[in-house]
């Protein structure tokens, strides 16, 4: 049944923000599946997080563990969500699923490929119920082609997809990203095929399947050094932060620290040489045009790194934002989220768990002009609105005291 405004919307959700009414069951785990239900929850969507039983989702486990026993990496990733926990090796938790489901807008997975089918509830089966349902499945590799049924993790999609060889300094060996980037711009690409698909069910009245991949994710971040190979074969050389394309594009090193300046275009390298001073670099032909600079980027490297050891990173800054110079220092976590310009974005929010007390996240990286997104509540305990979202579907409290006796779904002991 495809429905426009879901008959399930909790009362508040209308206000919410432009996904008000939209349902999501998530069945995802770890990071990728979580970070695209914290995306869809942000922008108002009810996302309801079916954690498994025992022991949830497995992120809970997931280092540093906090007072109470709560993960800091399952809080920063499913803040907005209502949280219950489901048996699915039972017969009542399976029933429980296939109500939930039956009137969904979106289910996500971040299962191999069959799992879902083996409980019967498989994206056919689930369409011939819900026509209007959208089913996004995330994965290592995708649902089709030869490696479809292989598991995958950031890792391994790092390494396939090419970023690791252009990672790092040349002569390193290969060198992962510092951050989980596939996992994260998996769930980014799941969000957005997930809006897709729902702005086309409104003119069809049918879902779809939304399908995408850890390995698609990592390819993604690939488009100038595919470029390059495309137009001539050239397989672009590890470079640290120095750009492949143009120079001077890279961290260089102060006095007190390092400093990024984009010197990418003549204009930019122009302003760069003019305030620095160093005798003889605005006529030295070797770095006249940007190919020069390329070929000679080492020893360019070199002249500019000596005169800006001179100085500290904040009296860099002060001079080249005088003549608009693409600049900025080059910060630890601790300075990054203390930043004016973080939190004036308001990319560091605050909730109070129930267990936890007072915790800080990341918010929404996408603002809206009517200012419409979900206030942060913070992740749920395992199994903490499980009676609420039962009774929702129209299970009576006696038939919820049968699940939960039957070992079917987990309630939080917790009072919130």
């Amino acid at each position: 049944m495809s429905v426009e405004m879901n008959e399930l919307e909790t009362s508040d959700s209308k206000n919410a923000g432009p996904l008000a009414g939209m349902r999501v069951i998530e069945l995802a785990h770890i990071m990728s599946g979580p970070i695209c239900g914290m995306m869809l929850a942000d922008m108002g969507a009810d996302v309801i997080k079916v954690e498994k039983i025992p022991g949830g989702d497995d992120c809970r486990r997931f280092a540093p563990i906090l007072e109470g026993g709560e993960s800091a990496s399952f809080m920063i990733v499913n803040r907005n969500k209502r949280g219950v926990a489901i048996n699915l090796k039972t017969d009542g938790g399976r029933e429980v699923l296939r109500k939930m489901l039956a009137t969904a807008d979106v289910v996500t997975e971040n299962y191999r490929r069959g799992t879902m089918e083996k409980l019967g509830m498989g994206y056919e089966a689930l369409k011939a119920e819900n026509p209007g349902l959208i089913y996004c499945a995330i994965s290592g590799f995708g649902r089709s082609g030869p490696m479809a049924d292989k598991g995958g993790f950031d890792l391994i999609a790092q390494g396939m997809s090419g970023l690791m060889s252009m990672t790092g300094e040349p002569g390193q060996a290969p060198i992962k990203a510092g951050s989980p980037v596939t996992d994260i711009n998996a769930g980014i690409l799941a969000a957005l095929g997930i809006c897709a698909a729902y702005a086309g069910r409104h003119k069809t009245g049918v879902g779809q399947m939304v399908d995408t991949s850890l390995f698609e994710a990592g390819l993604q971040q690939m488009y100038w050094a595919f470029a390059n190979y495309f137009a001539d074969g050239t397989v672009l050389p590890k470079a640290g932060s120095a750009n492949p394309t143009s120079a001077p594009y890279q961290a260089f090193r102060t006095k007190d620290g390092w400093v990024n300046i984009g010197g990418a275009n003549q204009s930019n390298y122009e302003r760069l040489v003019g305030v620095l001073d160093i005798p003889g670099l605005a006529d030295d032909e070797r770095f006249r045009t940007n190919a020069g600079r390329m070929k000679h980027r080492g020893v360019l490297v070199e002249i500019l790194t000596n005169r800006l050891v001179e100085h500290t990173t904040n009296e860099w800054l002060e001079v080249f934002d005088t003549i608009g110079l693409p600049s900025g220092p080059v910060l630890g976590v601790p300075e990054a989220v203390a930043h004016e310009q973080a939190l004036a974005r308001g990319m560091i929010v605050e909730t109070t768990h129930p267990v936890s007390g007072r915790m800080r996240g990341l918010g929404l990286p996408i603002h809206f002009s009517d200012g419409r997104t979900q206030s942060p509540v913070p992740a749920p305990l395992l199994g903490q609105h499980t009676v609420d979202v039962l009774r929702e579907y129209g299970f009576s409290d006696e038939r919820i005291g049968a699940l939960k006796d039957e070992g079917a779904i987990l309630v939080s002991d917790v009072t919130t």
